[in-house]
């Protein structure tokens, strides 16, 4: 097993190679780059004004169906940022932090990434494994980590295997519990008597309370706790100062968007944040941005492109992704270290998406054309998921799919005002 997986990393690391070489071959067009800058010096060059908006892809178009998406009952707030041929050309802010208040949405409000926090974890991972000093070949029990699976299977699965979800358990194993206020470390352990979902290391099965035990394999490799691991060695470098862990990471924030459930203003609730590789980090739409260029390669001194092949190489294949006609648009479905990956409209494209009690996230680029989007809204409501699927449309050409129609819903209603 531990020669096929060796194997199998070399030959999807070449190809992925492949992939972000070609990105020196592509032409280097104006726009608004993020490099780590002062703050005063990014908000001047941040493209959030019409005439600002400058590509191939029908930036005003797309406004104004994002603006219709965030009037609807189901929204409350949404920031979406668009990267073309690596520079940051769009940043859209839309309705509200707080429907109770209506205080407006902002670039630098705070959102949840939720599961793309993920990709965080498998980067970090990738990158201790290009120096040297993590073998994501070796199996789990190589550190003393809380994780214990049926069988005794932590003897077998590699790291690279609990990253990519090949744990065998059942989809989500002991999330409501986890939900419920039970301790995740004491979760982690009580999983040998799980149920599985296939033989370990046989399928995909995404987890949070499992994959989690990643955070404390990464503190004991690099010396630390993990959010300052994650914090030194990839947020701090890219310039992602609103970039943090834990319930304070969000709520401290002078702009900050409340989870919302349609018009309800929800609590936020600490379980999810007690799983950081899972699902721990918070930060504005620039932050998303800057982590967003790092992962096409913009940031080589930071990841590098091997570590960025390591980190997005498909290892098991997944179920459909999405649904409706959004999931049987993805072909080839798959899953890295911590990120997705599939094929659409012929392309190669990586990334991941989120949610949590009242947030939703995406992120999804093409990494050879360097051209991607993030987008982070406080509701439940899936439908932006196809947000970037829209704005890829429109930059490669594509016509058919309108993934932001909205006429088969029913009109918002509009409050009557009485007549003075």
């Amino acid at each position: 097993m531990k020669k096929y997986l060796t194997l199998l990393f070399g030959l999807a690391a070449l190809l992925l190679v492949g992939w972000y070489g070609y990105r020196g071959l592509v032409e280097q067009q104006s726009g608004f780059p993020l490099p780590p800058l002062k703050a005063a010096e990014v908000e001047k060059r941040l493209p959030t004004r019409p005439d600002d908006w400058k590509g191939k892809i029908d930036y005003h178009g797309l406004d104004r169906q994002f603006a219709a998406f965030a009037a609807r009952p189901e929204m409350a707030g949404l920031a979406v940022a668009i990267v073309e041929n690596g520079d940051l050309r769009f940043v859209g802010t839309y309705g509200v932090t707080d429907k109770s208040t209506g205080e407006r949405v902002i670039p630098q409000t705070i959102f949840r990434w939720a599961s793309i926090s993920k990709g965080v974890a498998g980067s970090l991972a990738a990158k201790l494994s290009e120096e040297g000093r993590l073998d994501l070949n070796a199996p789990l029990n190589s550190w003393p980590s809380s994780l214990r699976l049926p069988g005794g299977a932590e003897s077998r699965i590699t790291l690279a295997q609990l990253l990519s979800h090949q744990t065998g358990l059942t989809k989500n194993a002991y999330d409501r519990k986890l939900e419920d206020g039970e301790n995740p470390v004491q979760l982690r352990a009580q999983l040998a008597t799980a149920p599985l979902q296939c033989v370990p290391g046989t399928c995909h099965s995404y987890q949070n309370i499992a994959f989690d035990a990643v955070s404390e394999i990464l503190e004991m490799t690099a010396g630390t706790t993990y959010s300052d691991a994650v914090q030194k060695q990839l947020f701090e470098p890219l310039g992602m100062k609103s970039a943090q862990f834990g319930m304070a990471g969000l709520t401290g924030s002078p702009s900050w968007a409340r989870p919302h459930h349609g018009a309800e203003v929800r609590i936020p609730v600490e379980s999810y944040w007690r799983i950081p590789a899972a699902a721990g980090v918070s930060s504005d739409i620039l932050d998303m941005t800057r982590w967003l260029r790092a992962q096409m390669g913009e940031n080589e001194d930071i990841l590098s492109v091997p570590t960025l092949a390591l980190a997005h190489t498909p290892l098991v294949r997944t179920g459909r992704v999405y649904g409706g006609d959004l999931a049987r648009a993805l072909a080839e479905p798959s899953y890295g270290l911590g990120w997705r990956s599939f094929t659409y409209a012929g392309r190669q494209l990586v990334g991941h998406s989120g949610a949590v009690d009242g947030f939703r996230s995406t992120m999804i680029f093409d990494p050879v054309a360097r051209t991607g989007v993030v987008a982070m809204w406080n509701s439940g409501w899936g439908r932006p998921f196809r947000v970037p699927f829209a704005v890829l449309d429109s930059f490669y050409g594509q016509t058919g799919n309108d993934w932001l129609d909205l006429s088969d819903l029913p009109q918002p209603e509009v409050p009557v005002v009485p007549a003075s």
